[in-house]
This record gives structure tokens, sequence and C-alpha cells, in this order.
């Protein structure tokens, strides 16, 4: 007589598999990812603080539409932004619109950020607000713009593969708006988005050049070496107030030799159980961060 395996046991096999699979690539996300709590992301947060750099924590996940869910983020960022202060972790907050309501509407999503920014304020911190496809630029820039009349420590991420941001960015600038240049993790189509490499490159090296002759109070969110020679090289033309962001975990061997020579760098700290999907575009974005990953990887793995 044959025997038939139970299906229910090729499912608690296929379930093992993936479990297997999933704490692999935990290990290596680890890299670039806290964790899965806020506690795992303060503790990163207090030894960026300790390596000289700033910290900026942002919660993973995006286009959050329950209620329960949006209200639970933002009282997180609440908490985060009081734990800073509890501590004396000095940095901010990193906040994506869609997860405070922005794919419910402009005024939920603005009125869920004051809270954010009001209690920021309080407790001396800097709120960045990230930026995400380009269905939301629009209103993304709109609130920004908003909320900068009445609040000074925020600030706006910008993506250099958009065909736009050179406008989006003199227009900013001529407000005094506090930007992040970010080259862009999300899929564009060709009408939008520059595709090619080295066109991103072309235009990231020329708002780069905006942002030194006319801004102040930028950061350069690049791990990309030859973008952040040309902003030290413009920083002896310019005095500006300026930082440099990295991920965590991601160039890291670079990091104390820009803080040695005087610069102000940041390092970027996402958390939360949504981190597969964040990790998978942050590869797709650029082949080179699937290069730098293994070999942050491997410097870190030393013996």
């Amino acid at each position: 007589m044959q025997f038939v395996e139970p299906i229910w046991s090729k499912f608690k096999l296929e379930t093992h598999e993936s479990t297997l699979m999933e704490k692999f690539l935990f290990r290596i996300a680890k890299q670039w990812i806290a964790g899965n709590t806020a506690s795992e992301a303060l503790q990163s947060a207090k030894t960026a603080n300790k390596n000289g750099m700033n910290a900026i924590i942002n919660k993973l996940g995006e286009h959050m539409t329950a209620k329960d869910q949006i209200n639970d983020t933002v009282s997180e960022y609440l908490a985060l932004v009081l734990n800073l202060h509890k501590f004396k972790i000095y940095g901010g907050i990193s906040v994506k619109p869609t997860q405070v309501g922005l794919s419910k509407s402009i005024e939920e999503c603005t009125n869920n950020l004051k809270k954010i920014i009001e209690e920021s304020t309080s407790s001396q911190s800097f709120v960045w607000i990230d930026m995400e496809s380009s269905e939301y630029t629009d209103d993304t820039i709109k609130i920004y713009l908003n909320l900068f009349e009445r609040y000074e420590r925020i600030g706006i991420a910008i993506q250099a593969n958009l065909k736009r941001t050179e406008q989006d960015v003199k227009m900013l600038l001529e407000h005094g708006a506090k930007i992040r240049l970010v080259k862009g993790a999300y899929r564009e189509s060709k009408k939008n988005a520059y595709k090619i490499r080295h066109e991103v490159d072309e235009n990231y090296r020329k708002l780069i050049k905006m942002l030194f002759s006319c801004g102040n109070e930028f950061a350069i969110a690049t791990h990309d070496y030859t973008m952040i020679e040309l902003a030290m090289n413009l920083s002896k033309k310019y005095e500006r107030k300026f930082e440099f962001q990295m991920l965590k975990g991601i160039r890291d061997e670079l990091k104390p030799v820009l803080i040695k020579k005087g610069f102000v760098v940041s390092e970027y700290i996402p958390y939360g159980t949504n981190w597969l999907p964040y990790s998978i575009r942050r590869l797709k974005e650029r082949k080179r961060n699937i290069l730098l990953l293994g070999s942050s990887f491997l410097h870190s793995h030393r013996v």
C-alpha cells in the first residue's frame, strides 16, 4: 500500500523553509535595519551618537489607511521623540506622509504631522518628511511648505531621479527650505524619471551644486563617494551648514573619516516588521547598493 504524505506535512515543511529563509535574509538586513522594535532603534541611535553621528529614526511602513493603524503610528513617533529627549539622543525622526494619513487626505496627514512636529520641537528633535513615489510629490511639498511657515526644525526629502526635481529644488530654496537630497528608491515611469544611472548621477551633481550655491541647512544623503567628494570640495568654496546622511551599517569605514575631517554625519536608522519590502526596494534602487551591502557585511564580520 502506497503511503500518501498528509498535505499538512508539506505545508509544515514549506513554512519551515520560509522561516529559515526569512531568518537568513533578516541577518543580512540587520546591517541597515535596527530591528523590529522602537527600543532596538533607540539603542542603534545611542550607538550612532557614541560614534560621533546624529541619528535619524524611521519606522518602516507606508500607505496606511486604517484609522487605528495611523493613530498607532503617530503615537509611536510621539513616544520615539519623547525617548530621544529622555535618553539625550541627538538627532530626530523621519516620517513618511502615507504613514500618517496622506493616503486618506492632506488634512489628516497635516494634522498628524503637526502633533509630531510640536512634540519634536518641545524635545528639540528634528523632523524629516520623507518623499515617496511621484504620485505624492505635489501633496508632500504642499504639506511641507504649509508646516514650514510655522515650524523651523523640519526638512523634506527630494529625489534626484525625478525629472521635475530641479524646478522643485529652485522653488523650495526660494522658501528657505531644508532639503535632504536623495537619489530615489521608487519605481517610476520614463515619463517622470531618469532611468539610466549616469542621468540620475548627473542630476544629483547638478542639484548638489544648487544646494551649495543657493541653500543652507541641507543634507547630502548618499553612499556614492563621487558625490560625497563633490560636496566636500564645494564646502571649501561655500560656507554652508550641511550634513552627510547614510544608512545604518553602510559605508561604516567612511563615516569616521568624514567625522575626523570635521563634517557632520547622520545615520538613518529604519526599524519595524516591514523590513523585507523595504530592503528589497533598497537593493533594486541601485545595483551598487548590493555591492555596498556585501562589502559592509563582510567588513563588520571580519575576524
